[in-house]
This record gives structure tokens, sequence and C-alpha cells, in this order.
């Protein structure tokens, strides 16, 4: 018939029905993840110097700044899958946990917004002599 038992479902303690669609974010941002800093670090190696002058030259193509650009956003969504898990599991009184992922959302959004402006800035000034 139903899963759990009687009472619980009566109390509404069965699945919220989101549990999946998190599991599935977290997995293939995972997996998107792997796959960017594998490229970034087998990028980084293929290069012929590690001083200033050559990463900015390197960060300001488009072939190098997308990727690096995807990879903040994906690093840092996944940070925010994460953490709400935490939050969820250990933080139990409602106004601190609101407060808790609202001070999340904003580290999160706010730290791929910088990261993303930082690459941009790069690519689209050049590299600096």
């Amino acid at each position: 018939m139903g899963s759990g038992t009687g009472i619980g479902r009566v109390r509404g303690l069965g699945s919220a029905k989101s549990g999946t669609h998190h599991w599935i974010n977290q997995r293939v941002t995972a997996v998107g993840n792997l796959l960017l800093v594998l490229w970034l670090i087998i990028s980084i190696l293929q290069l012929p110097a590690l001083d200033y002058v050559a990463v900015t030259t390197w960060l300001a193509k488009s072939w190098v700044a997308v990727p690096i650009m995807l990879m903040i956003v994906s690093v840092f969504y996944h940070l925010r899958l994460g953490l709400q898990v935490v939050v969820e599991d250990y933080v139990h009184e409602d106004g601190t946990k609101f407060a808790t992922f609202l001070l999340l959302n904003f580290y999160a959004i706010g730290g791929a917004a910088l990261g993303i402006f930082a690459i941009a800035k790069i690519a689209f000034t050049g590299a600096a002599s």
C-alpha cells in the first residue's frame, strides 16, 4: 500500500519529495567539479611558466576563462548543497536555521560572483605587463 507507518503518514512524517533532486544535483556538480578541476590542473601543468604575466595571458583567453567561470559556479553550488545538508541535520531552531541558510546563500552567491568578476576582469583587460 504505502511506505512508512500509519501514524507517520497521519503526522506527515513521510518523504518531503525533494531529497532525490538534491542528491542528483550534488552528484552532478561533483562530476562537473572533478572534470573541470582535472582540466585546470592539466592546463596549468602545460604552461611554460607560472609567473604573473604567463598566467594572466593564459586566463585572458576565452577558452580558458569560460571553463574556469563554470568551475567557480559549480564549486560554489556544490558547496551550498553540501552545507545545506549539514545545517538541516544539526541546526534545529527555525530562526537560527533560517538565518544560517540566509548567510549560506549570501556566501555562496557572493563568492561565486567575486570569482567570476575576477576572471572576467582578467579576461577583458588582457594580460598585464
